[in-house]
């Protein structure tokens, strides 16, 4: 549906000081992943849980798109749905680098916002960088039902899957920024696509860098002009 899709991971955000779930430091190191992170996190360590993303909600506050996240929103700007913004973070770096919520797929969720866990309501809210109990003292404004961090948590469907699928039919060039392929196969999508580049700061096991019609192993801030040359050209033909 897109002629350029463009799908991000932890790295393009990393440059920006937001630790990723695979380095060492940080809030990763202060929590155990599995009591937090879980689709059952909330209801056997339901505090805990909360705390964690609270913390995580404000670190984001301070922090701010490099030049990666910048390149990609004008090119996003100028090209509008020709090109397709996903990416697997959670952060809000391209919305501060200049597009809407509407413009950026998050495939898992968006810190910013918490949602009601009532299912009949559903809704979300943007509550920036507060804790979770100070949004209407934890509870959904409209059901009176406990709100949870909009994230997608591990064993829980990522409903917006279907979105990236549909994105990439008839792509003509696909390319992947920071990410490791543990999450999101990446090298399965490749059939669906004319032209694809792979940039990683450095090789993954879980990707066939063989595959791909071009290779950029630097950090993304370094790749981006020569990514954002390529994507030009898409249009020029």
């Amino acid at each position: 549906m897109a002629k350029v899709v463009v799908l991000s991971g932890a790295g393009i955000s990393a440059e920006s000081g937001i630790s990723t779930f695979r380095d060492s430091g940080g809030l990763w190191d202060e929590y155990n992943v599995a009591e937090v992170c879980n689709y059952d996190s909330l209801q056997k360590n339901e505090a805990l849980t909360i705390e964690f993303y609270d913390k995580r909600r404000a670190e984001l506050e301070t922090k701010e798109p490099n030049h990666a996240h910048r390149v990609l929103s004008e090119l996003k700007k100028r090209y509008k749905d020709d090109i397709s913004i996903i990416t697997q973070n959670v952060d809000n770096l391209f919305e501060k680098a200049g597009l809407t919520i509407d413009e950026v797929v998050h495939l898992h969720g968006f810190m910013s916002e918490v949602r009601c866990q009532n299912k009949a309501c559903n809704l979300t809210f943007d509550i920036g960088y507060k804790k979770q109990e100070d949004a209407f003292n934890g509870k959904c404004p409209t059901c009176g039902t406990k709100l949870r961090p909009n994230i997608v948590f591990f064993g829980e469907e990522a409903l917006l899957y279907e979105r990236l699928y549909r994105e990439l039919e008839g792509c003509e060039l696909f390319i992947v920024i920071g990410t490791s392929g543990n999450v999101i196969d990446t090298d399965a999508l490749l059939p669906y696509v004319k032209k694809s580049i792979l940039n990683n700061l450095e090789p993954s096991k879980a990707i066939d860098d063989t595959l791909y019609s071009k290779v950029l192993y630097l950090p993304a801030t370094k790749a981006i002009n020569e990514i954002a040359e390529d994507i030009t050209e898409v249009f020029s033909v």
